[in-house]
């Protein structure tokens, strides 16, 4: 076997183009990128102390929260400010190393989020359907070994992309076509055989979206069912209301997600910014929206955020 087909060359930085033909405009996009950040910085991290300041919160539910808001503030920072330097400062370089570091992250952490949300449907259908064994079935240990799995798994998956990754040739240049370092598009400036990385990449989507989807599709049926057979109508109401903020982040996070898929891997007649921007919503959406939608429709915390900000103003 010739040395070229077991070494990798890789250049020692990657060009980060940005926004493909939309440069001239790359202040004015990040002007929203930036405030959506903002928001999601000062959501996530209220979210984190109010969880962590208050005991009467030190609860199953709102330790998946914090495992969320965690994983959130790690997926917008991982991008984010890379991302806004190049808009602001046309920093367009990215070492090679730490382009695979960023895209690691990025795809690992994404993974993590979609396990916490199985959790927390996990969450919601033994506090509906199991009320009495609430407290005995999620114990402290098993939420510990639920976040250890959701981390091992993400990893055990990441690593195979990561390693192929560092074993090819990059002969069609240095320069990706996108703000960060996403898979596909360092996939594409590579020579030699990528079907693996297509092929996995691709399966690993929908594993991943299909797989946790249908026991959170399957958690609600039996919610659905508990719902129904409660007596009056304010209990089935305030059993189901639970649930709405759950459901708003799994919108948050899987719809943008499973567009993003889609578009950057099937549809070719769009302008590369169009996939750009899909994928930017599916970073910046889902860490902006749920301290939004936690804050809003969770009593336990908007009171305790409402309390922490009429302090300050005392």
């Amino acid at each position: 076997m010739s040395a070229s087909n077991i070494t990798s060359t890789h250049p020692a930085v990657f060009l980060l183009v940005g926004m493909p033909g939309l440069e001239h405009l790359h202040i004015w996009i990040s002007i929203p990128f930036c405030f959506a950040y903002t928001l999601a910085l000062l959501g996530n991290c209220t979210l984190l102390f109010v969880i962590h300041s208050d005991a009467a919160l030190h609860e199953p539910m709102y330790f998946f929260l914090a495992m969320l808001a965690t994983i959130d503030l790690v997926l917008s920072s991982t991008t984010l400010p890379k991302m806004l330097a190049i808009f602001w400062f046309r920093d367009r370089e990215i070492n090679f190393h730490a382009c695979l570091v960023q895209l690691f992250f990025l795809h690992s952490f994404s993974i993590m989020e979609s396990a916490v949300l199985l959790a927390m449907a996990f969450d919601r259908y033994v506090a509906i359907c199991k009320p009495l064994h609430y407290t005995t079935v999620l114990t402290r240990p098993l939420i510990t070994r639920i976040g250890t799995a959701a981390v091992a798994r993400a990893v055990t998956l990441m690593t195979p992309l990561l390693l192929s990754l560092k074993r090819f040739h990059y002969c069609r240049g240095p320069v990706i076509a996108h703000c960060y370092c996403e898979h596909m598009a360092v996939v594409r400036l590579a020579c030699g055989d990528t079907s693996f990385n297509n092929i996995y990449g691709m399966a690993l989507a929908m594993f991943i979206v299909v797989l946790d989807l249908l026991f959170v599709i399957l958690s609600y049926i039996f919610i659905l069912r508990a719902v129904l057979q409660l007596a009056s109508r304010e209990a089935r109401y305030k059993a189901f209301g639970t649930c709405v903020s759950h459901i708003g982040a799994l919108l948050a996070f899987y719809t943008p997600a499973f567009l993003s898929s889609i578009m950057h891997r099937v549809a070719h007649r769009p302008a590369p910014h169009v996939h750009i921007l899909f994928a930017i919503f599916y970073l910046l959406f889902p860490p902006m929206a749920n301290p939004i939608i936690y804050g809003v429709k969770t009593k336990q915390i908007r009171e305790r955020v409402i309390g922490l900000f009429l302090k300050k103003d005392v």
